[in-house]
Parts: C-alpha cells; structure tokens; sequence
C-alpha cells in the first residue's frame, strides 16, 4: 500500500499515547519520517531525511508535522529544491525565538517566512508554552496558510488529552480531498 501520509514527529518524538503515533497505528497508509537523533536536531538532517521520505511516498503525499516539525517543513520547502507534496497538516509550530525552545536544535533560529509551495493548514492553541496565537496567526500569513485556533489545548500533544485527536484528523480529511 502506498504512503498517503507522511507522520513528522517534533523534538523528542512523540510518544505512545500522542495523536500523531495513535494515527499512525490506525492507519496503515501513514508513515513516519525517523529522524537520526530526537534529542539533539540539526535542521539541515531532518530537512534531508524529509525530502528522502517525500521522494519515496510520491506527489499525493500529505505532511503531518507536529512542533518542531512544522519548522523543518518550512526550511525543506524555503530549498525549493525538493520533491512536490499535496500539502501539510503543521500543529502547533514553536516560535523559535522563544526562551523556551530547545537549545538542543540546530539550525532552527531563523524560520523561513516565505509562502509554501503548497496548501497547508496550521492549527495553533491559544495557551501553546511555545509560541503565542499571534505568532502562529504571523506564520500563516507569512506561509499562506490556513490558521485554525483550536482554543486552550497546550501544545496539541499528549499532555493536552485529546486522544486520537478526531478535530485535527477532520482537518487532515479537509486536506486529503482537496
């Protein structure tokens, strides 16, 4: 069966319990990308492990980022030297600027701000410890993006309880027949 969906964990993987890899077990069409190291990312590693996995799905491949993620899509697609994609799902972005972000990633202290090759859709929490609703709302503008506010969820990830989390994957719908 062919990958419809590529599953792009952030910072840490996600874990058992997070939407992302609850997706993936119920669906086995989704792939996940494995990055080399999920403790220290170099952005240009997981940018080139991202292009690797989109060459092997093919065009109708769909993106689901989770946090850090979402950045690495953003400098794959700023190469413009890539494989083409559907579109992508990018939930909760962190702003890279932030006191907060991990120190542990490498290359990640510009974010691209250009428009995305593609359709995509990001769904932003107002209470995200990573990054304000205004810096997700200045991301979609700047990427022409979608912007969902999906109200007081955290960081979109385990620790926000939402299970299988059947909003973000009625979005991903909204993707898939566009």
């Amino acid at each position: 069966m062919a990958t419809s969906v590529l599953i792009l964990p952030g910072y840490q993987d996600s874990g058992a319990e997070h939407w992302q890899t609850l997706w993936e077990r119920e669906n086995p069409d989704f792939k996940r990308v494995i990055q080399r190291d999920w403790e220290h990312p170099v952005c240009q590693e997981w940018v080139a492990k991202l292009e690797e996995a989109v060459a092997e799905a093919g065009e109708d491949v769909i993106l689901v980022a989770h946090s850090l993620a979402c950045l690495v899509i953003a400098h794959w697609d700023a190469q413009k030297m890539h494989s083409s994609i559907k579109g992508a799902l990018l939930v909760a972005p962190p702003d890279s600027t932030s006191a907060v972000f991990p120190t542990a990633a490498e290359g990640f202290e510009k974010t691209p701000m250009g428009l995305l090759d593609f359709p995509s859709i990001i769904i932003a929490s107002t209470n995200d410890p990573y990054a304000s609703i205004d810096y997700a709302k200045s991301l979609a503008k700047a990427w022409g993006s979608a912007l969902v506010n999906v109200g007081d969820k955290g960081h979109i990830n385990s620790a926000s309880d939402i299970g299988t989390w059947e909003e973000g994957n009625a979005y991903l719908g909204q993707l898939r027949r566009a």
